[in-house]
């Protein structure tokens, strides 16, 4: 048993999602980039904003979604993120605290709003994400609380946060105090797009920064620049301790060393909204990770997880996650 306080501490871009239905006509129109995150600025967010149809609002970002997915399985977590000292930072705020997440960044005064992601759905329950960083892009290496990272068995960290410079530095420090404490290091590589920006800094993570990778197909072939899954599979087998690498309705591969285990994705009556998929992945199997399971059950749990997120509108849980996965899985917490 780990006498951390935290089984994981997750550092991210602390957003409030907007989410509605749309249709490709809408994306084409707009030159949106399908099944993408976009960075906006404020006043194309307010405008977009007016033309969503019956938005509904809920907390988010990428780590953010992964920290309330595994307290839903009953985990001690908790999170470091950057908010404005306005109402949607409240929301915010008072939302992942009313889950039991530890949560104690001090809010932005007199700086630039909270963060939105406006995220449009189309019919075959694909998202289209377009992001105004607002208040996260303030996240710097002075928000790292030092006891918290070195109290968390694992610190989970988000690929976007490579986009603002101050994060980046956020980022380096936390990975390397958890390190100095014994401690894991995990990175999901968030979006292709992101792998696409920052290609050589994320190669380089991985060989001295990264124990547990989370990666798409689009994700992990972006960053070795390969066509073929497998061809990406063995490079970054060499790279870091694991890797977890998710293909939507074919399920996953973990790769640990010589150990590969592939994963059948859970069974979902209907897709509704792809958003949070990865990040409820990632959640069930840290969850794994820090509760003693082995490899192929920590992505079982990742999988269930998964399947539970997409079978809804929104990126966190509409159930507890800990009694459906003692449920189908016969996993205990």
């Amino acid at each position: 048993m780990s006498d951390k306080r935290f089984h994981v501490l997750g550092i991210g871009n602390a957003i409030v999602d907007v989410l509605a239905r749309t249709d490709d006509a809408f994306l084409e129109s707009r030159e949106m980039v399908k099944g993408g995150m976009t960075l906006i600025d404020e006043i194309t967010a307010g405008n977009l904003y007016g033309e969503m149809q019956a938005p509904m609002e809920q907390s988010g970002g990428s780590a953010a979604n992964t920290i309330a997915a595994m307290a839903s399985l009953g985990s001690d977590c908790a999170f470091i993120g950057k908010v404005c000292d306005d109402l949607l930072g409240e929301r915010f705020t008072d939302a992942i605290r009313e889950i039991g997440v530890t949560f104690e960044t001090a809010p932005a005064q007199d700086t630039t709003s909270t963060a939105r992601c406006l995220i449009f759905v189309t019919p075959d329950a694909q998202r289209t994400m377009l992001t105004y960083l607002g208040t996260c892009v303030e996240l710097g290496p002075r928000d790292i609380d030092a006891d918290m990272v070195a109290d968390a068995q694992i610190t989970y960290l988000e690929g976007y946060l490579w986009d603002p410079p101050e994060a980046k530095e956020a980022f380096i420090r936390a990975a390397t105090i958890a390190h100095e404490a014994g401690n894991k290091v995990s990175l999901s590589l968030s979006d292709a797009f992101c792998v696409d920006r920052h290609r050589d800094d994320f190669l380089q993570l991985l060989e001295g920064h990264v124990d547990i990778l989370f990666a798409n197909e689009d994700e992990i072939t972006s960053l070795y620049q390969v066509d073929e899954f497998d061809d990406a599979l063995q490079y970054v087998r060499g790279h870091c301790e694991i890797a977890a690498l998710t293909r939507s309705e074919n399920g996953s591969v973990i790769v640990s060393g010589d150990e590969i285990h592939v994963i059948d994705a859970a069974p979902v009556t209907e897709v509704v909204d792809t958003t949070g998929a990865g990040d409820a992945y990632a959640a069930g199997f840290l969850y794994g990770m820090t509760h003693h399971l082995g490899l192929r059950d920590a992505a079982h749990v990742g999988s269930v997880a998964a399947a539970e997120v997409i079978s809804h509108m929104g990126a966190r849980p509409a159930e507890p996650l800990g009694s459906l996965i003692e449920h189908k899985l016969n996993l205990k917490n």
